[in-house]
């Protein structure tokens, strides 16, 4: 299994300011300057950055970045909603929002339930007072081996979480295996199955320091199973472990 790699885990150095900006089609780096925009949608001859070439709910000019005031601001151009982190929504009429240093992911709908994701990521100039790093090793965050077994049934479980709605949580186990029967083998993938997958993930990584709590006291007390998948699939992709391109493995298999 081959995964793009995702923004969500930082970008390339570059000068502060700098738009990195990324899809399944490809991805650009744009450093800041006055009066610079930077398109993004369906027509790749059209635009900067290709998204949803193959939708055409998707405008052949979806939205635009452009560069104002020392900042990146987003405007959608597109018929289609764009949904940023925590549920907000920009329409054709939204006013330009300001993005924020660092990683911004956003979804554009497209047909049925597909959304198209484009990652964002403005390099941060820094806060006064700290010491300058510039050419020291970056820190990775603490990633989690996972199989390739595991992490689809973890994306599975975990759509909410990637797609960075305001308030997500883990589909059932049942659920999981009625969406995972529509992939090739996934009538092996029964919700008692999925059960013990999901518990194993869980026990060998409380026995490596997950930071959250994933398993049951010896006495079998402690939170509901809800809550300790809710802080699974958290801690995953707080950590990086798994990130939005991860739901590349459900696309165009599950049902629409």
């Amino acid at each position: 299994m081959t995964l793009r790699e995702s923004l969500a885990r930082g970008a390339a150095p570059s000068p502060p300011g700098t738009l990195h900006a990324r899809s399944v089609a490809g991805g650009i780096r744009v450093a800041p300057g006055a009066a610079r925009v930077v398109s993004f949608g369906r027509d790749k001859d059209e635009v900067d950055l290709c998204v949803g070439e193959d939708d055409q709910r998707v405008s052949r000019r979806h939205g635009e970045l452009s560069y104002q005031r020392s900042t990146w601001w987003l405007r959608n151009t597109g018929q289609q909603l764009v949904r940023l982190p925590r549920g907000r929504l920009m329409h054709l009429t939204t006013e330009p929002i300001p993005l924020a240093p660092g990683y911004t992911p956003l979804f554009v709908k497209g047909s049925g339930h597909r959304e198209h994701l484009v990652e964002l990521y403005v390099t941060d100039a820094g806060e006064d007072g700290r010491v300058p790093r510039h050419r020291a090793e970056t820190l990775p965050p603490k990633r989690w081996p996972l199989s390739d077994e595991e992490r689809l049934l973890l994306v599975v479980l975990g759509q909410q979480y990637l797609q960075y709605e305001s308030d997500p949580h883990p589909l059932s186990y049942r659920q999981a295996a009625e969406l995972l029967a529509f992939l090739p083998g996934g009538s092996a993938w029964t919700k008692r199955r999925i059960e013990h997958k999901v518990e194993d993930v869980r026990r060998r990584l409380a026995r490596g320091g997950f930071p959250y709590q994933v398993t049951r006291g010896d006495d079998g007390g402690g939170p509901s199973d809800s809550v300790l998948k809710h802080n699974l699939l958290r801690g995953l992709v707080e950590s990086t472990t798994l990130v939005p391109p991860d739901l590349e493995l459900l696309d165009d298999d599950l049902p629409s």
